[in-house]
């Protein structure tokens, strides 16, 4: 049993309220419009040229995925000249919500001027941004690092404004640090679910809503929507599992298909967000559980998969909702009243069973993979109630759920650099 306190409960609240925040459309191509709108609000006027220098991982996550209100358009320069041309960068990672017609005209008529140049920044850091707008003699340029709306640098016409010195200033998963599984567990157990009731009513909220867009529009692959038709044919059972697949890959082929419905995110991906509360409000939903019980699930599976996301980083080539599964394993067994023991082999399960699903890029098939994700979360939870864990020294598994977790993070962040490499090149090879 952990040693509560007031002061650790609020640091707690605190990074719960900064990992969980709204943002629409996809994550990356968001920040690269946040930071194009921030660099024109202080040039004071719209650019004539963009430079566009991102590092590999940022290039990955934009190159595929629909701009939110751009008329369907898809990639890098979309996302900031939709930023310079209709953003507001006071909304953040909410940026281009408000966009009227004829700005909308504005941004197809510059990217006509072909006046955008996208570099590699070949930056060590996964998470990196830096646009510089350009009008006559001025420039002006925002730099952000680590996170998506942390920005490390403003600079105007050669003068710097705004500067961190810290190079590692921002990082999340050091503000991360106090998690862990026992702990997350026994908060989960004697919150004032009145401390969380706000943020997870906009939780249920908003991905709810983008989930039924993805079940009744045509977006993507369809991932959710052939789930559905499947469980409505009889070719799939009825089931907690499959619902709960088709809710969470439907958000998903919604926001990869450009929805310009809001996603509450979680550890910075939307994605990751629709994981850990999609099949954790379904489950709780047809098992007649409680609010009160759906509140401390959802406490429990969003800080699970903040506290193994951390050991990740922000951008990896492991595929980031496969956090969020094992977090889903675990709050389905606490809406279960199952012991941490249990819990704990269900996240271990759930790990040893997805941690080779690779992160090619946000795209249409993150939703494939949120779907099989969600049934390795139920399948996780299933053996550990049954008295089943995957063994200390199989592959990658240790002995406890914190080795466990730190295994994931030195796969993700070491094993995986060469992989994250090649996945690049292969998206990119065609362009070259």
């Amino acid at each position: 049993m952990t040693q509560i306190n007031q002061e650790l409960i609020s640091k707690v609240l605190e990074l719960l309220n900064t990992e969980i925040i709204p943002a629409e459309g996809c994550t990356e191509p968001i920040a690269i419009a946040y930071a194009a709108a921030k660099a024109t609000a202080i040039l004071g006027k719209k650019p004539e040229k963009i430079h566009v220098s991102i590092s590999g991982n940022i290039i990955k996550n934009v190159k595929s995925v629909v701009v939110p209100n751009s008329g369907g358009l898809v990639g890098i320069g979309v996302s900031a000249a939709m930023g310079a041309f209709a953003g507001n960068p006071d909304r953040e990672l909410m940026v281009i919500s408000d966009v009227t017609s004829s700005q909308l005209e504005e941004v197809k008529e510059f990217l006509n001027k072909h006046a955008i140049h996208i570099q590699n920044s070949k930056s060590n850091l996964k998470l990196y941004i830096k646009i510089k707008v350009f009008a006559g003699e001025e420039s002006a340029s925002v730099e952000m690092k680590h996170s998506h709306t942390n920005i490390t640098e403003i600079v105007k016409n050669g003068v710097v404004l705004h500067k961190v010195e810290e190079d590692n200033s921002g990082k999340p998963e050091d503000l991360a640090a106090i998690l862990s599984v026992q702990l997350i567990y026994d908060l989960a157990k004697v919150i004032d679910v009145n401390k969380i009731k706000p943020l997870f009513d906009k939780v249920i909220s908003c991905n709810m809503a983008i989930a039924n867009e993805g079940l009744t529009h045509d977006y993507g692959v369809n991932i959710g929507r052939n789930i559905q038709q499947s469980i409505e044919s009889g070719f799939y059972g009825n089931d907690i599992r499959n619902n709960s697949a088709s809710l969470a890959a439907a958000g998903s082929d919604a926001r990869m298909g450009g929805s310009a419905m809001p996603v509450m995110t979680t550890a910075g991906s939307g994605n990751v967000g629709l994981s850990a509360s999609l099949p954790v409000i379904t489950y709780a939903r047809e098992r007649n559980k409680t609010e009160e019980q759906l509140y401390r699930a959802l406490f429990f599976s969003h800080l699970t998969t903040v506290h193994i996301k951390s050991r990740i980083g922000r951008l990896s080539a492991y595929c980031g909702p496969m956090c969020a599964a094992a977090g889903v394993a675990g709050a389905v067994g606490l809406l279960n009243d199952f012991s941490y023991e249990i819990i704990s082999n269900a996240i271990i399960n759930t790990l040893a069973g997805v941690s080779g699903i690779l992160c090619d890029g946000a795209n249409s098939s993150c939703a494939v993979k949120i779907a099989n994700g969600t049934y390795a979360a139920y399948d996780g939870i299933a053996m550990a109630a049954n008295g089943n864990v995957v063994a200390n020294g199989d592959g990658i598994v240790a002995g406890d759920v914190e080795q466990t977790i730190k295994n994931i993070g030195e796969l993700a962040q070491k094993g995986m650099q060469e992989t994250d490499e090649v996945i690049l090149d292969i998206m990119t090879r065609d362009e070259n």
